[in-house]
């Protein structure tokens, strides 16, 4: 079956299809491979010099042109919904239901993000009026309001194609606080970068705005990430991917001569902590359910309970029993590139050469296939071991058995910063998730009873961000209406004129 679209290859550089000297060929897991022009510093510069072209009448439309303009990159996503399933499949091996899945969270959170400026209230607007008479001195008329910082910069997630990557969660943010954006895309999926590229140029062009608003940079050497993170005209910095490379960028933000934000999603392994009364109640329901979530989309999601801690005896025997059991059962997958799966073999290594661990389903691949695998240790041999905490990428298990819940606690506060942490309780174990409950609130973004974290709501409580290394500012998440806020900063205005105050806080 032929291809209906074709990448063209280029960067888009504010409105402009521009080619560069060297490319690189794709690496579809099916179908056919094309080929796409390298970014370059220079390309990076132009990009950016654009954008803060673009900034000025950018963060000046109001409200809601804003909004019309995030509804109108939703809308011409969609109009090329087949063509980006086509694609997307194509390129990264996922079904076409979880891309067709994806696709309705990138225009769905398009579109909230849009009611949610409409709306107002994220700009946090705020009123001390004047008091002439005030002894011993006079208060001056004081307003506050959010304000958007300047162009930024986000590098596309291998992951997610459409809802982390070109027009996902950072990039919508940052163009619903009023700041142009500059991706470079992710080498995984660059043809799906460009289709997306295109709908938000058509968006662009059907608005009326200036075409430095977006910029999408293929994929590069090291030399154009941090080209772009080191740009003197990039505020801010959104990042999904590796804890080294997030590092290194993250790094790289911190050495400039103006240092900037960086907000890098950067995994974690999510531990599930089975307590008693749950465990006994429903072992093997809970060992089937961690398989299932484990395996969704081979395990390639920042959320994957990659760890379980499980009392000892006989009911912790059978959930890891109903676990091997639905592994064994789950089919090898493709995952998203060959670079990802040698990164699964070798993490699968290390479990096979540790003494402390026992393999309880081990299955070889070869390729780009990836299958289940379960391994389970003792509490001390984890505390030991720092490595074995250490999130493999793709669809691997690690059960840690524990004495009792006191065990379970003191293993809570050794762990590093995660973005989830799931308790799996009834009502018997209510004691001991209050006792746990102070520990890892202080570990993680966002805590779970009784689900699967796999999986994560676009909505305006949602937090998917935690404590370093799941990310590198725990003050924010990179999913939900509260991502906006990362991309604006306060400005209070003292004694204005009505004729100077920006139009959303005339009136205020």
């Amino acid at each position: 079956m032929s291809m209906s679209f074709v990448p063209n290859g280029k960067h888009l550089v504010a409105g402009k299809w521009l080619a560069s000297s060297a490319t690189f060929t794709s690496e579809p897991a099916t179908g056919t491979a094309h080929d796409f022009a390298v970014g370059t510093p220079e390309l990076v510069d132009r990009a950016c010099v654009a954008a803060e072209e673009a900034f000025l009448s950018y963060s000046a439309l109001s409200r809601a042109a804003r909004a019309d303009f995030l509804a109108a990159i939703a809308d011409e996503i969609d109009a090329r919904g087949a063509e980006i399933t086509e694609i997307g499949t194509s390129e990264t091996g996922l079904p076409a239901a979880r891309l067709e899945g994806e696709r309705g969270r990138t225009t769905g959170q398009l579109r909230l993000f849009a009611a949610h400026i409409r709306e107002g209230a994220y700009l946090d607007r705020r009123h001390d009026t004047a008091l002439p008479d005030r002894a011993p001195l006079p208060r001056p008329d004081l307003r506050m309001m959010q304000r958007p910082i300047g162009p930024v910069a986000v590098f596309g997630a291998s992951n997610f194609p459409l809802a982390f990557s070109t027009a996902g969660g950072d990039t919508a943010a940052a163009l619903a606080a009023g700041c142009p954006v500059v991706v470079k895309g992710h080498s995984a999926h660059p043809g799906t970068g460009e289709i997306v590229a295109q709908a938000i140029d058509a968006a662009i062009r059907k608005c009326g705005l200036h075409p430095g608003v977006f910029s999408l940079i293929q994929g590069g050497k090291r030399d154009v990430g941090q080209a772009l993170v080191q740009h003197p005209l990039i505020c801010a910095v959104g990042f999904t991917g590796s804890l080294g490379g997030g590092r290194a960028l993250f790094d790289l933000c911190a050495q400039r001569p103006t240092p900037i934000p960086f907000f890098g999603e950067l995994g974690s392994v999510n531990p599930m902590f089975v307590l008693p009364a749950a465990l006994g109640a429903r072992a093997a329901a809970l060992g089937e359910g961690w398989a299932g979530s484990l395996t969704m989309g081979a395990g390639q999601f920042c959320t994957n309970p990659g760890i379980a801690l499980v009392p000892q005896g006989a009911a912790g025997d059978a959930f890891v029993a109903a676990a091997k059991t639905a592994l064994d059962a789950t089919a090898p997958q493709i995952m998203l590139t060959d670079g990802i799966a040698r990164a699964y073999q070798d993490g699968k290594a290390r479990f096979d050469g540790h003494s402390g661990v026992t393999a309880v389903l081990s299955q070889p691949d070869t390729g780009r296939q990836a299958s289940a695998n379960l391994y389970e240790t003792d509490a001390a041999t984890f505390r030991k071991d720092h490595v074995l905490a250490e999130e493999v990428f793709g669809p691997l298990g690690l059960v840690v058995r524990v004495q009792d819940t006191a065990e379970m606690t003191d293993l809570a506060r050794d762990l590093q910063g995660q973005l989830t942490v799931t308790l799996q309780m009834d009502d018997g174990d209510t004691e001991a998730a209050q006792a746990l409950l102070p520990i890892l609130e202080r570990k993680a973004g966002r805590l779970l009873v009784n689900g699967f974290p796999t999986g994560v709501e676009v909505a305006d409580t949602m937090v998917h961000g935690g404590p370093y290394p799941a990310s590198t500012n725990f003050g924010a998440t990179s999913v939900g209406t509260l991502s906006i806020r990362r991309f604006l900063r306060p400005v209070c205005y003292q004694g204005l004129p009505e004729a100077l105050l920006p139009e959303d806080l005339k009136g205020v």
